[in-house]
Parts: C-alpha cells; sequence; structure tokens
C-alpha cells in the first residue's frame, strides 16, 4: 500500500498533472464570467430583436417544451470559452517561445543557375543550356 500511495504522489506533483489542475480551475472561473455575459449581456441584446428574452424561447409540440434558446444561448456560451482558451494557449506557447533562438539553417548550395542568353533555370554543371542549347563558357560553368 505505502508503494502504492508514492507511485500516486509522484504521479500527482508531475508538471503536467499539476498544469491540468490549474486549467480546470481557470477554466471554471472563465466559464462563470462568460456565462454571466451570454446571460446578461448578450441575451438581452438578441432579445431585442426576438422581442423577448432569449433564453426563454420555446416551442411546444405536443405538451412538450423544446427550449431552443436555451440551447442556443449554451452554444454561444461555449464558442466563447473555445475562444478564450485558444487565445489564452496562443499566448502561452507565444511566451514559451520568448528568449529562445532559431536554430539556423546552414546555406544550401545553389543546384542550379540561370543561362546568360534565355535565362532559364539550369543544372549549375552544365556546359550546354538545355532550353536554347547555347554552349555556355567554362567561366559561368
Amino acid at each position: 500500500m505505502k508503494k502504492f500511495l508514492n507511485e500516486f504522489r509522484t504521479f500527482a506533483l508531475r508538471g503536467n498533472v499539476l498544469d491540468l489542475a490549474v486549467g480546470v480551475i481557470i477554466g471554471g472561473a472563465f466559464q462563470g464570467i462568460v456565462k454571466s455575459l451570454v446571460d446578461d449581456v448578450i441575451s438581452p441584446i438578441i432579445g431585442l430583436f426576438a422581442k423577448k428574452d432569449f433564453s426563454a424561447l420555446v416551442i411546444t409540440i405536443a405538451d412538450v417544451n423544446i427550449r431552443y434558446g436555451a440551447f442556443i444561448t449554451a452554444i454561444i456560451n461555449f464558442v466563447i470559452m473555445a475562444f478564450l482558451i485558444f487565445l489564452l494557449v496562443k499566448g502561452m506557447n507565444k511566451l514559451s517561445t520568448i528568449g529562445t533562438r532559431k536554430a539556423e539553417e546552414p546555406a544550401k548550395e545553389a543546384t542550379t543557375k540561370e543561362c546568360p542568353f534565355c535565362y532559364s533555370q539550369i543544372s549549375i554543371k552544365a556546359t550546354r543550356c538545355s532550353h536554347c542549347t547555347s554552349i555556355l563558357e567554362e567561366e559561368q560553368a
């Protein structure tokens, strides 16, 4: 049992698990803010066009209420949350790359050159242009 608890402690204190826990807590906080934004600001504005509270829009079919306004409100909540999380992750990725240098790529040697007569791209080893059949001088080859 002691070995099991030690393994669990090692797992729980690993960086990824702590990051995930912080993310869940921040997501919960964002959810409250986004829900308030949608319910208290966006839905009333959209409700101006529907002439009633947007989240209260209902269709009744055979004594069953289908609350499509609440469903659309939930979709708006999801889209805003997804966008905020996208911006948060994008910002964190940008912060993680600050201060790191990109590895410089070695300069590639040229494999082609331009024919001085027809200006076509030809192999750098060519002694005759394959397009205009001009003989290339040694100093250009």
